[in-house]
C-alpha cells in the first residue's frame, strides 16, 4: 500500500480555524497506550473525515481491515489529560451488513466496545441520517450525535432545534460547523462527558407493542447468552436474527460470533503512518 501523497504543513495551518483550539493536544501516530476509544461513524458525505481530521491534525495511521478491502483510519488526541484513540469508521447508511462497509462499522461498535461512538450528522439531511444514528443507539448507550454542517442548515434557512433532539435521543447532540471549526471545543467536552459519566445517556430505544415479538427476542437472548456470555449486546443480535441478518446467522450457525471481534484487530504491517499536520 503506497503512503498518500499529504501537502506539508503551510504558513496558514498555524490560523486554521481547525487548529486553533488551545485545549486539544493531538497525538498523532504513536497511540500505543490511550485511555479511551472513540469510534466515529456517519453516512458519506456528512464531514465525518473533516471531524476526524480537526481531532487528528491528519496524523494518523492507515490501512486495512483484516481480511478485507476496506480502509482503516486510526489517530489520536489529549483533552483534560486523558489520551483518546480515535477510528474513523467507513461512511455507511446503516448496519444492517449489506455490504462489506456496513458490516466492519456494526462489528466494530458491537464486538469493539468503543468508550463511545460519535455518530456525525447532516443537519441538512436529518431524516436520512437519524436512520444510523437510531441503530448505533440500539447497539450501545455510549453515543454522542455531531449535528455539522449548520452552516448550511442555516444558508438553506432551517432550524434544528439540538436541545429537543437531546431530549428525544438522550444522548449529546452537538451542533458543529467542522470545516470552519465551530463545535470541536463542545465536541470534545460533550466525548469525555459521556465517558466519564456526567453525562447519563438514555438513548431512545424502539418498543415492540406486539408481545410475541418481544417474547420471540427474549427467548433468543437466553439462547444467544448461554452460548455467548460475554457477548456485549445480545439483545441486538437477537432483533438481527427475527430481521434475517445472513451474516449474524452464518456466525452462529458455525459458532464464529465470538470471532467478529478479531475483525477489529488492524493487522499492523498494512499500515502506513500519515505524519502531516494541514
Amino acid at each position: 500500500m503506497t503512503t498518500p501523497d499529504i501537502t506539508a504543513p503551510t504558513a496558514q495551518c498555524a490560523t486554521c480555524p481547525l487548529y486553533t483550539n488551545a485545549e486539544l493536544v493531538r497525538l498523532g501516530i504513536n497511540m500505543d497506550n490511550w485511555d479511551y476509544m472513540i469510534a466515529l461513524a456517519g453516512n458519506p458525505n456528512t464531514g465525518k473525515s473533516t471531524v476526524f481530521n480537526a481531532l487528528t491534525g491528519l496524523r494518523q495511521h492507515t490501512g486495512n481491515w483484516p481480511g478485507k478491502t476496506v480502509t482503516r483510519a486510526e489517530g489520536g488526541y489529549v483533552y483534560g489529560d486523558r489520551r483518546y484513540k480515535i477510528v474513523d469508521l467507513p461512511g455507511t447508511y446503516s448496519l444492517l451488513s449489506t455490504s462489506a462497509d456496513e458490516e466492519v462499522a456494526r462489528d466494530f461498535i458491537l464486538f469493539g466496545q468503543p468508550s463511545v461512538t460519535v455518530v456525525v450528522t447532516d443537519a441538512t439531511r436529518l431524516e436520512r441520517n437519524l436512520n444510523l444514528a437510531l441503530q448505533v443507539l440500539e447497539i450501545t448507550d455510549r453515543v454522542v450525535i455531531a449535528l455539522n454542517l449548520m452552516d448550511e442548515a442555516k444558508r438553506h434557512g432551517l432550524h434544528v432545534d439540538e436541545r429537543r433532539l437531546t431530549r428525544d435521543l438522550g444522548v449529546p447532540v452537538v451542533p458543529m460547523s467542522a470545516r470552519q471549526g465551530e463545535g470541536i471545543q463542545d465536541l470534545l467536552s460533550a466525548i469525555s462527558q459521556v465517558v466519564s459519566g456526567e453525562f447519563a445517556t438514555r438513548p431512545h430505544r424502539i418498543q415492540y407493542r406486539d408481545p410475541q415479538v418481544e417474547q420471540a427476542v427474549q427467548q433468543l437472548v437466553q439462547q444467544i447468552e448461554a452460548i455467548y456470555p460475554d457477548l456485549p449486546n445480545a439483545r441486538w443480535v437477537a432483533l438481527r436474527l427475527l430481521d434475517g441478518d445472513e451474516s449474524i446467522a452464518k456466525a452462529i450457525r458455525e459458532g464464529t460470533l465470538g470471532q467478529l471481534s478479531q475483525s477489529n484487530i488492524p493487522q499492523a504491517e498494512n499500515f502506513v503512518q500519515l505524519e502531516a499536520v494541514s
